[in-house]
């Protein structure tokens, strides 16, 4: 059996052409306010995106996760401009059993259907499979969030199940969350899947 490689994440930055993944850092935050601030992503009904103005606690908070092994925060960065427009992360992390999840994204209306979303998810995907070698990379969000539902089956990621009743919402309002996943032998095929429709 093969040895698992790690069982922390590391700072290493994912760098492609459109976009560059950044661990998040305190400098990075003037550039995440104005992001978020840009569409007003923190009062989308669907979305969990942080205050614009609680952006030093949002940062408390994904340090103390980094610390705990079960999460890496990226600053999504534009290469044309070298803005930050958005983040993701690698989360809920379970390392003995080799899988991870994809979330917490969220991206300025400005860079929004851009090449951005899609390079960035095939370089944590590439990073998930090939670096850390995990057998499973999840995707959930709401089920009313048709747009994030789209974009997820557009990665070619497969249709799990619905978590009923599964979250409160900041609004009170409780959450269906639907489940999606990529698994280990499915990433050859879904690679050079996204490879294609990146070079379109």
């Amino acid at each position: 059996m093969k040895k698992h490689i790690a069982m922390s994440f590391h700072g290493t930055p994912l760098i492609g052409q459109h976009v560059r993944l950044e661990p998040l850092q305190k400098h990075h935050l003037p550039g995440l306010k104005s992001a978020i601030e840009d569409g007003q992503l923190n009062q989308i009904m669907v979305t969990t995106v942080s205050d614009p103005d609680k952006v030093d606690e949002f940062f408390k908070y994904t340090q103390k996760m980094l610390g705990d092994g079960s999460m890496l925060t990226y600053a999504t960065i534009a290469q044309n401009n070298d803005k930050v427009a958005g983040s993701t992360r690698l989360m809920n992390t379970d390392w003995p059993n080799l899988r991870t999840e994809i979330g917490g994204t969220f991206i300025a209306q400005s860079y929004q259907r851009t090449a951005i979303n899609t390079e960035a998810k095939y370089l944590m995907l590439t990073h998930a499979f090939e670096t850390l070698q995990f057998n499973r990379v999840a995707f959930r969000t709401d089920f009313l969030n048709q747009r994030s539902r789209t974009a997820i089956e557009r990665l070619g990621a497969k249709f799990e199940g619905i978590l009923r009743n599964h979250m409160v919402m900041p609004d009170g309002r409780i959450r269906d969350t639907v489940v999606y996943s990529i698994i280990k032998s499915e990433w050859p095929g879904i690679k050079l899947f996204l490879e294609e429709k990146m070079n379109r």
